[in-house]
């Protein structure tokens, strides 16, 4: 069935999304929605997309509602993506562990991948901290976040096909990923060492971060695009909050803080500290 997405249904669905998790689909998204939630309707028999909308708004609709989430939302990401990041923690990673050195305790090193998809951004992260910390021991911990369950799923399990994971270079592949065998060939695996590291959840990015504790590295790249000024705003405010007093936070290489009022230092392009 072809189902027509009316302009005035397209302007509820997207104040729900705006209201629901901050994305700002504009009057350009509108094909892109049509043919994701067209999926949606289909699936699960709708006759319209005025139906498929009052039935998300309903407390009986809860779980089509994220289903509904899950679908919009864009989930474009890659192992050791924006490269230049990952280097730059081979200078941060250990300043910020020596300034929490104590001899009576482990180090700790802890750092949040918010807006992590189907988590190669966390698991570049933690094989990138094993590898500055070269056998020595510290305490490191990574909260890995997306508002997509369909995505989470994915970066739970670890498990890539051979396409996703030809920009990890051989040597940490074979120190890091299982190769798989039988029906599982040319699938990778991430070993349970790193997987140990991170700890997966869905969250909304709209909500208050039910941990007490703070980080010292944030990652969230490639996703305030997808808000307006007032949501970027609110967001960066927030992030700056989150942090250790010198922690640093990553945006991707396409974004930027410049005309966002906010209190972070400008270190280099994409790369900011509290």
């Amino acid at each position: 069935m072809n189902y027509e997405l009316t302009d005035t249904d397209f302007e509820r669905i997207s104040r729900l999304v705006y209201e629901q998790c901050g994305i700002n689909l504009h009057a350009g998204k509108k094909e892109l929605v049509k043919a994701r939630l067209g999926t949606r309707l289909r699936e699960e028999n709708f006759g319209s997309f005025k139906d498929y909308y009052r039935y998300v708004t309903t407390e009986e609709g809860i779980d089509e509602l994220v289903a509904m989430i899950d679908s919009i939302s864009t989930n474009l990401t890659s192992f050791f993506r924006e490269e230049s990041h990952f280097h730059k923690l081979y200078e941060i990673v250990p300043e910020t562990i020596k300034a929490t050195y104590n001899e009576h305790q482990v180090p700790k090193l802890r750092i949040w991948s918010a807006g992590c998809s189907t988590g190669e951004e966390p698991y570049s992260l933690a094989i990138t901290a094993k590898e500055i910390a070269d056998g020595k021991n510290y305490d490191l911990k990574i909260l890995a976040t997306d508002i997509s369950t369909k995505t989470l799923r994915t970066a739970v399990t670890g498990v890539y096909p051979k396409e996703k994971i030809k920009n990890i270079p051989p040597s940490l592949l074979r120190k890091y990923f299982q190769i798989g065998q039988k029906h599982w060939s040319g699938y990778y695996r991430v070993k349970k060492e790193i997987k140990d590291i991170i700890r997966f959840r869905r969250f909304n990015l709209m909500e208050t971060l039910p941990v007490n504790s703070l980080f010292d590295i944030i990652f969230c790249r490639n996703v305030m695009i997808y808000f307006d000024k007032k949501t970027q705003k609110s967001l960066v405010n927030r992030f700056y909050d989150s942090l250790k007093k010198g922690g640093y936070f990553f945006v991707g290489h396409s974004e930027s803080l410049m005309g966002l009022p906010h209190r972070f230092k400008y270190i280099e392009p994409s790369v900011y500290r509290k």
